[in-house]
């Protein structure tokens, strides 16, 4: 990959997800893209996309920005929401109505945390990496100390239960959903100012600052939409398992990176593509399921993420434009 970041990225991407199901066909045989082995897949895509999309908006604005309290923060969205929920409303009484007062207070836990995290990055100063760890670890003391350190059973809610699972014209609802955010973010990103100038911020935030562009409310706002993302994601994690958990995924930090970084999004910042990181997410979960149906070891598939991620972080710093340069470039900034 060159450091101008062409436009073969959207095909590389098509190529890895077609070398994966042909390969999956070889070692595993049809069942692997039967119609109900696609459809657990896309319902545990969702949560992991939009985990990466937080991760993207968060590198995109820069300054080595990465966002490690994603997962923490989806799990304590959905543990304080499980706690607070049958304050308002009985899952036994009233299903449908616990489900929204759920996905709500999840919602703005996860806004909060976001918020958290904006406050220290862009109006402390502090660098991202370090306020998201710490953030990270605080998040996770708090869903401890709710959980007492077991993961709290929901229970069978049939309409938190369809949403998970229950397929719409062959397309889980929470998948659906997934598309939807990021469509909508892409558009925001491609369209809107707010776009411009998060690439703008994430390409020079000293040229940003001196073209009038707020610095300090742009990472307010970037890290506050990602926590309300993971809060999303939170909310189909419980509607997924049926329960709240401190420690679910815990390797989710690595994964949520490696689909950015091999969605092409710059580790220095300014650039980004919504599109490249849905598809980028498929690969990876295509890749998972992979490991799963041939029951290699969890250990394994953590250390093959690992190394893809460093392969890419290494392949990110190489230039190949010498041998590029019959094909287009991409204008950065693109969602």
């Amino acid at each position: 990959m060159s450091s101008k970041f062409y436009d073969g990225q959207l095909g590389f991407l098509a190529l890895v997800n077609a070398m994966v199901i042909v390969a999956s066909l070889f070692l595993v045989g049809p069942k692997f893209v039967g119609l109900y082995s696609m459809q657990s897949m896309a319902t545990q895509v969702s949560e992991l996309g939009l985990l990466a999309l937080g991760v993207m908006l968060a590198m995109a604005a820069g300054r080595g920005g990465i966002d490690l309290s994603g997962i923490a923060l989806a799990n304590l969205s959905g543990v304080i929401a499980f706690n607070l929920a049958p304050q308002f409303a009985t899952a036994a009484d009233a299903p449908m109505l616990y489900c929204w007062v759920f996905a709500a207070i999840s919602i703005i836990v996860g806004i909060l945390g976001g918020a958290i995290n904006g406050t220290l990055v862009g109006y402390a100063g502090l660098t991202p990496i370090i306020a998201t760890l710490g953030t990270q670890m605080l998040f996770t003391g708090i869903a401890v100390g709710l959980t007492g350190g077991s993961a709290l059973r929901l229970g069978y809610i049939p309409p938190l239960d369809d949403f998970a699972n229950l397929p719409v014209m062959g397309v889980p609802i929470s998948f659906a959903l997934f598309l939807g955010v990021a469509f909508a973010l892409a558009i925001v990103l491609r369209y809107t100012k707010y776009g411009m100038r998060l690439f703008l911020l994430g390409s020079n935030d000293v040229a940003a600052r001196y073209a009038g562009i707020p610095v300090r409310r742009m990472y307010f706002i970037t890290y506050t939409i990602a926590g309300m993302l993971a809060s999303v994601a939170g909310i189909i994690i419980a509607a997924r398992t049926s329960s709240v958990k401190w420690d679910y995924g815990t390797s989710y930090v690595m994964v949520a990176i490696l689909i950015a970084v091999m969605a092409g999004v710059r580790p220095e910042g300014g650039y980004g593509r919504v599109i490249c990181v849905v598809i980028s997410a498929c690969a990876l979960q295509l890749m998972s399921s992979l490991f799963n149906f041939m029951h290699l070891s969890n250990f394994f598939r953590d250390c093959a993420w690992g190394l893809l991620l460093l392969l890419f972080l290494a392949a990110s710093k190489v230039d190949l434009s010498m041998y590029l340069r019959f094909r287009t470039p991409v204008r950065p900034g693109r969602a």
